[in-house]
């Protein structure tokens, strides 16, 4: 036991200087030449300089290849990763929401015909919804009793006034008569009519009151209605409302005044900036959510139903830096891009992010001194420098 023992201590006093001059020429072949090895296959060694069978880039110094955190890429690389640059310049930087929306009847241009007396609908002249009416077309015409008695009155008054021309009283009586007939819906030509040809008639007809689209139709012909009782809804649709639903976190910086971008589904010429009208000061307690609205032109094409997209620009920070949010790449460790530091070489490099908008993200810091950037394919870049350097992530970098 003991001569073994001697024996190893003696074989490794033998091979002590053949390992330490192994460490001496580490990166240096038994003929003296320089390892070299591909930036993209580390796998890839041989003694000098040459081309990479894989990818034929250029071979570098394993020395230099092992201390350079920073990836190189062959031309046909590039075109095939699609990797793309942009240079670093700044202006304006202008943050929004995007919300779905709706279009919708404005109430403020809706017209209800009613009956102003008790009758019987004789005849509708508009029968169904959706029909296109103008200001003095005929709706419907009525049958009333206490029409004829209001015609017979005002007739009466028209004959004293003729028989006693010196007294004012009938005048006056006559005049009280007119207004009570249009206080029931006669129009200014009706009774000039009704004085020139005065033949009293229990039928009336009533006009539209506005040029519109007929939405609703509460009433058909030989119903008996009380006065008051609606008949049918008159909507001018050249002006319609787009309303949009408000979250909690999305009511910040909305206020009635602001500017709204509105797009129509399937009309992308009829798009319109417009300014918000009503802000609801308060939310619905069941859906927790707020309305929006804002006038919005149809130009004879857009129709309520229609759904929209309402584009609302909340902040707007000037001389900032901005990139696509494609350019930077985030996760539990923070945020990077991928700058260009030489021709075909690119290296991570952390930066601090601020708002964004749904193309692109406000850059605050790290970008110090960079003149370009990488804005397309930085995601394939990264991966693969994850697997070139795995002991030191882009995201532990400096």
């Amino acid at each position: 036991m003991q001569m073994k023992r001697s024996f190893i201590l003696f074989t490794g006093l033998l091979l002590a200087p053949l390992f330490f001059l192994v460490s001496c020429n580490k990166g240096k072949t038994s003929t003296g030449a320089e390892t070299h090895l591909c930036p993209m296959h580390p796998q890839v060694v041989q003694e000098g300089p040459g081309s990479c069978p894989i990818c034929g880039m250029d071979l570098v110094p394993a020395g230099k290849s092992s201390g350079n955190k920073e990836l190189m890429l062959s031309e046909s690389q590039i075109q095939l990763a699609n990797i793309q640059t942009l240079k670093i310049s700044s202006g304006n930087f202008t943050t929004g929401k995007v919300l779905s929306a709706r279009l919708v009847p404005d109430p403020g241009l809706r017209h209800q015909v009613s009956s102003r007396f008790a009758g019987r609908i004789e005849q509708l002249y508009v029968k169904e919804t959706g029909f296109q009416v103008k200001k003095g077309q005929p709706l419907f015409s009525i049958y009333s009793e206490e029409l004829l008695s209001l015609q017979q009155d005002y007739i009466l008054q028209l004959k004293q006034a003729a028989a006693f021309p010196g007294e004012k009283i009938y005048k006056t009586l006559a005049l009280a008569a007119a207004d009570k007939l249009r206080l029931y819906g006669y129009s200014n030509a009706q009774i000039g009519q009704l004085a020139k040809d005065p033949k009293a008639s229990p039928l009336i007809t009533v006009y539209a009151p506005a040029s519109g689209v007929v939405t609703e139709l509460s009433s058909s012909e030989g119903q008996y209605l009380a006065e008051g009782s609606p008949i049918m809804s008159i909507d001018d649709l050249s002006s319609l409302w787009v309303e949009a639903e408000l979250y909690p976190g999305e009511t910040a910086g909305i206020k009635p005044g602001s500017e709204l971008n509105v797009s129509v589904n399937g009309f992308p010429e009829l798009e319109q900036t417009v300014r918000a009208t009503f802000v609801a000061p308060q939310m619905n307690s069941s859906s927790q959510i707020t309305l929006l609205r804002a006038p919005l032109k149809s130009h004879g094409q857009l129709q309520a139903g229609m759904q929209a997209t309402v584009s609302v620009l909340t902040s707007k920070t000037g001389n900032a830096v901005s990139l696509p949010l494609d350019a930077v790449i985030r996760d539990e460790r923070g945020a990077r891009v991928w700058v260009k530091t030489g021709a075909h070489t690119f290296a991570p490099r952390k930066v601090s992010t601020g708002q964004e908008d749904e193309q692109h993200i406000l850059i605050t810091s790290g970008l110090e001194g960079v003149k370009e950037v990488v804005s397309s394919g930085a995601y394939l870049l990264h991966s693969e420098y994850e697997l070139k350097y795995p002991a030191a992530p882009a995201g532990r970098l400096p």
